[in-house]
């Protein structure tokens, strides 16, 4: 016989992976616990009939083969169970200590352990009664607070999203989680309210209450459920007397409290955000105080204010010029400044007040701008406090000083609050991406990279991988080009780089840059920094040459200018990018290969899904960012965070005063993209094509001929050269067919704006003139559309066509370029030379008529192409005659 058990006291969890269990075996018997919480007692009660379940006292008297435990790790007693009895452990509980030898083990780290057993279903294409997934659903929910407790996965998610797929019904779901409480249970309920104590442990709140439930035999957790969600504490702890014990029931909705440790103390267990134990005494207050001893040292320290602030912040003093104070803001970006006299913080500048200042060209000093007041924290507060203080005083940066001497050491902004409260889990914060990087790039790359990174950690460097490489990593689009930032001198890492593996450098010593040009012989990387073979690899994709980048920072002058570089920090030299996205850098060098850094909420924005600039005046700085920015938010599939897309509606007006050459340059990788269309649709939805060029503009008609750009190369009818040179021919025929129906004199306006190169110019304006009487080109002969075409690039015609709806224009272009402009007089200048004739025009003329009557049908002979000659030149000298 083989079985299917969990724990006493069962949730639905556990009722919900006894039928899981039940469903991948039917040959097991799932045998229901003794005792079930009220809600699942009433759920058997009610469908218990249709449900699999046996109660244990039927069981047949026979010898148990195996066991499934499932939802628990501890077995009770059992009739029929020996030592050869196999029991498998499925649980997402943790591991606790050693089993004996006929004992397996599975536990996943997720929010319930019926998601296991869905996912097993799933996998095996089971069908599922309306009931069943409704009971399964029910597990998960119940275990991860409807999907919303930290501890859920994104296997539960869809486990439950499979349910519901297969008739999970959670009108039944939503009646059975939110059973309501007996008489006696409402009674404890009020009494546990009453008692209930705060205290507040590293920064946490934590509920401790005590109640006495020796005359009562319902089960304690639902209540514990009610006061959590009533008074949602960090942590909730029950101690109720009971019949056989003090039963301490733990709950938590911190990732630094974890019940489960609390309750281990006590001969208990769980998981981190919900457990229990049955403490055998009856001495309530012993186990009280027991408890307040044991906390301070179970629960960590929340996250503190010297986790997030940034060190030797740059402060200002009351006696700073405004204009001086509005230098540095645009050097550094930053939003605010610490005010400080003698070492003490006496009040905050921020950039609005600046701005205003500077606005109404007032001539001040800091003292006469800032807030004042002495608004400071301490490395040790809690986040909360921080959060408290900000909310309270307004200020967006906070200083951070020595608690014993009140001198700032630091300052913490809320972009580093923001950060640490979104964030996704504690992991986040030392994510490690190894195994990823390296299953995107090829053998030699990850060569390359080491062999760089072995050499900064030796000159004691920190190097990283930044910006889109790492993006797109993150996104499951890996490239092979990736930008290295170094912190420490790029140029000194570049020759030392040389000098161990050959190859030339380049260096612009203004900027702290290098390029290291790779030699011929680059295996020698392979085998110098490591190679586990030591066999030659295949380099023909590593690149050139690689970018070394001293980390810096720089600053706008004026808006739309070209930025001033300076020396900076990895965080620094993030800071200057243009959104959020593209901030992360993956170090390499030493212990840290792999890390992940993320100072400002890339990440979060990332799996989120937003587009967002990390400061107020980034579009002020640098207007070209808002093409940047739709062409992320549409390639993606992302949206343009709120208060980006409001700062890009206030800097429409600065496009007008960036260069051309930006401008274009922008444009062109626009229209290299493949969801080019879409970028161009919502660039004229914000308005900034408009705010480029007024004859800039976009609708249904250039979305249907974008789109029918090819992707590969055109038919070679057209005469149009493919390969590598399609790209750019793409990008000319998007910007032909943008123009193609203004009346040249704007689009030679459109031309000029975006600084068009010359001889472009002239092909798309030939273009347009073409496009304004295309249709005369229908119902004449060949030879009229071969003199009208024959003075325009092959381009401008599949222009013409691309453009063209009537299908007839699209057939004529078509016959032109396969056939009527290939059609030449078999007569040439030669002939017409021996027959005595003086070069002239006539030659032109004589020429053109032949070739014009082979197009048109007139002639299809060489005889009569000579006796058609033969008549014009008598035509000629008969007409020099008179």
């Amino acid at each position: 016989m083989r079985i299917i058990l969990t724990h006493e006291q069962a949730d639905f969890d556990a009722l919900a992976s006894l039928l899981g269990a039940y469903l991948l075996d039917e040959t097991a018997i799932p045998v229901l616990p003794r005792r079930m919480n009220r809600n699942v007692r009433a759920f058997v009660t009610l469908y218990g009939a249709d449900l699999p379940f046996m109660d244990p006292r039927d069981l047949p008297s026979e010898d148990i083969e195996s066991i499934t435990l499932v939802d628990t790790q501890s077995m009770i007693t059992l009739r029929g169970t020996g030592s050869k009895t196999r029991v498998h452990v499925v649980d997402h509980h943790p591991a606790r200590g050693k089993f004996p030898n006929n004992w397996t083990l599975r536990t996943d780290d997720i929010g319930a352990t019926t998601t296991i057993f869905v996912e097993a279903i799933q996998g095996h294409n089971g069908v599922l009664t309306v009931l069943q997934a409704t009971l399964l659903l029910l597990g998960i929910y119940e275990d991860t607070g409807s999907l919303t407790y930290s501890r859920t996965t994104s296997r539960d998610l869809q486990s439950a999203a499979f349910l519901l797929e297969h008739g999970g019904d959670l009108r039944i779901a939503t009646n059975f989680l939110n059973h309501p409480l007996s008489l006696q249970q409402q009674e404890l309920y009020d009494r546990l309210r009453a008692s209930i104590e705060t205290h507040t442990i590293h920064g946490h709140i934590v509920l401790i209450a005590c109640g006495d439930a020796q005359d009562m035999d319902e089960e304690l957790s639902t209540i514990a459920h009610k006061l959590r969600d009533l008074l949602d504490p960090d942590a909730l702890l029950l101690l109720v007397t009971t019949r056989g014990g003090v039963q301490l029931i733990a709950r938590s909705t911190s990732d630094q409290i974890d019940v489960a440790d609390i309750a281990a103390h006590f001969g208990g267990g769980g998981h981190e955000r919900a457990a229990a134990g049955l403490i055998r005494s009856d001495d309530l207050q012993d186990i009280h105080s027991r408890l307040l001893h044991l906390l301070p040292d179970l629960i960590r320290p929340a996250v503190t204010v010297s986790q997030i602030m940034s060190r030797d912040p740059q402060v200002l003093t009351p006696e700073t010029p405004v204009q001086e104070a509005a230098t540095r803001m645009q050097r550094f970006g930053y939003e605010g400044y610490p005010v400080v006299r003698s070492g003490k913080v006496v009040g905050l500048l921020t950039r609005r007040a600046v701005d205003r200042a500077i606005t109404h060209k007032l001539n001040i000093f800091t003292a006469s701008l800032m807030e004042a007041g002495e608004v400071t924290v301490k490395p040790d507060d809690s986040i909360d406090h921080l959060q408290r203080l900000m909310t309270d005083t307004g200020w967006g940066q906070i200083p951070v000083v020595q608690p014993d001497t009140g001198v700032i050491i630091g300052i913490v902004t809320r972009t580093d609050l923001l950060k640490i409260l979104t964030s996704q889990s504690k992991s986040d914060n030392h994510l490690n991406l190894t195994e990823r990087l390296e299953n995107a790039l090829s053998p030699v790359h990850i060569a390359l990279l080491k062999a760089v990174a072995q050499m900064a950690h030796e000159k004691h460097m920190a190097i990283y991988i930044v910006g889109g490489f790492v993006r797109d990593l993150l996104l499951d689009r890996p490239s092979q080009d990736f930008d290295l930032v170094v912190e420490g001198d790029a140029i000194d890492l570049a020759r030392s780089l040389s000098k161990k593996y050959g190859g030339r450098i380049t260096s612009h010593s203004r900027f702290g840059t290098a390029k290291w040009y790779l030699s011929d012989n680059i295996n020698n990387i392979l085998a110098k920094g490591g190679s586990q073979t030591g066999q030659l690899a295949d380099t023909s994709n590593l690149p050139r040459f690689l970018d070394l980048i001293s980390a810096r920072t720089e600053f706008y002058t004026y808006p739309t200018a070209l930025p001033t570089v300076e020396r900076g920090s990895i965080k620094l030299d993030l800071h200057r990018r243009d959104f959020t996205i593209n901030t992360l850098a993956l170090r390499l060098d030493g212990p840290h290969y792999g890390e992940l850094q993320d100072y400002w909420g890339g990440l979060n924005d990332l799996r989120q899904g937003l587009v967002r600039v990390l400061h107020s005046l980034s579009f002020v700085d640098d207007p070209t960012r808002m093409l940047r920015a739709v062409r992320f938010e549409q390639r993606f599939g992302f949206k343009i965070e709120e208060r980006t897309l409001q700062l890009l509606q206030e800097a429409l007006n600065l496009l007008d005063r960036v260069s051309s050459d930006r401008i274009r340059h922008e444009l062109d990788h626009i229209l290299d993209e493949t969801l080019a269309p879409n970028m161009l649709a919502r660039l004229d939805e914000l308005n900034l094509l408009i705010a480029i060029h007024s004859d800039l503009k976009w609708d249904a008609w250039l979305q249907t001929r974008f789109e029918s750009i090819p992707v590969n190369d055109p038919d070679p009818d057209w005469g149009i050269p493919g390969g590598t040179g399609w790209l750019h021919n793409k990008i000319t025929l998007a910007y032909t067919l943008w123009c193609i129906r203004l009346p040249p004199e704007r689009a030679a306006s459109v031309l000029y704006r975006l600084k068009i190169a010359r001889a472009l110019s002239i092909d798309i304006l030939a273009t347009c003139h073409v496009w304004l009487d295309l249709l005369s080109l229908v119902n004449v002969p060949p030879s009229v559309v071969a003199n009208r075409l024959d003075e325009v690039s092959p381009l401008t015609i599949f222009a013409l066509c691309l453009g063209a709806s009537d299908p007839k224009i699209c057939n004529i272009l078509r016959a032109y370029v396969t056939t009527w402009r290939k059609v030449t007089p078999r007569i040439t200048g030669d002939d017409l030379r021996a027959r005595g004739l003086p070069p002239g025009p006539i030659y032109k003329t004589i020429l053109s008529t032949l070739r014009n009557a082979w197009l048109d049908g007139e002639i299809s002979t060489i005889e009569q192409e000579t006796v058609l000659m033969e008549t014009i030149i008598s035509e000629y000298t008969t007409g020099d005659d008179d």
